[in-house]
């Protein structure tokens, strides 16, 4: 009787390199004889691939001082100066509120926008099944769709001048509500996608901003009801360049 075909929880105990050498043979000939599964296997590889290179730094911080000392010491720390830091915390916050740090608080949740996006485009353009929730075949639907849920019109900026067709989108949790995702792709398999989230009322416009995460670049900048995030692994200058064409096909 032949072995069964590789099964949800064994590919992803394969990728993780955590299935036993007898099993991850018989693994390697089914996916010799399977190639759109080995493309879905490797597709899971350089997606751990890229998120570790996003976030293997983190590993390396520091452990806190007090972290490190044995429980029963711990203990003895009053918490007295917990209490204390959390008062002056609360005097600075409310001393920072009056002195407009309001303004840090926008620069962060900018900052956060396109951090988001450029997780979000980590995650899904290496999906090779199911890189979107809808196609581009259903383009109307699409924004149709996303824009209820966003509760604000969206449209689908055209970006074939610069090679590039639409693959079609999906929709997205967000820190404060839904997101949508519009992929691109060109004849050449390289991928881009614009992330769009509904600002809060008093949202100021922005101008463009840079941010390298990792291995994906993204330009991002609010727009009145909405924020926009432009991530690709393409030059500066190139996603520059589409950041600027989408930006005008919104604002015409």
């Amino acid at each position: 009787m032949s072995k069964p075909a590789l099964t949800e929880a064994e590919l992803h105990a394969y990728v993780d390199g955590a299935m036993p050498d007898a099993r991850r043979a018989e693994v390697e000939a089914y996916l010799a004889a399977a190639p759109d599964e080995a493309a879905r296997v490797h597709a899971y590889e350089v997606q751990n691939t890229t998120l570790r290179r996003l976030f293997d730094p983190l590993l390396d911080e520091a452990v806190p001082e007090r972290l490190r000392l044995p429980l029963h010491e711990r203990r003895r720390f009053s918490l007295a100066p917990y209490a204390a830091a959390a008062a002056w915390l609360a005097l600075g916050t409310l001393i920072g509120w009056q002195l407009g740090s309001s303004e840090q608080m926008a620069a962060a949740s900018k900052l956060d926008l396109a951090r988001r996006a450029a997780i979000a485009h980590a995650v899904y353009v290496l999906e090779v099944r199911h890189p979107v929730e809808v196609g581009a075949d259903q383009e109307a639907h699409l924004v149709n769709w996303l824009s209820k849920r966003l509760a604000t019109p969206l449209q689908v900026p055209q970006l074939r001048e610069f090679g590039y067709a639409l693959v079609g989108g999906r929709l997205l949790p967000g820190d404060s509500g839904p997101v949508a995702q519009f992929m691109y792709q060109d004849d050449k398999g390289q991928r881009l996608t614009l992330y769009i989230r509904r600002n809060g009322d008093d949202a100021q416009e922005t101008a463009f901003r840079f941010s390298n995460e990792g291995k994906v670049g993204v330009f991002y900048w609010l727009d009145g009801q909405r924020g926009y995030a432009l991530s690709g692994e393409i030059d500066k200058a190139a996603l520059l360049a589409v950041a600027n064409a989408v930006y005008r096909q919104l604002n015409p």
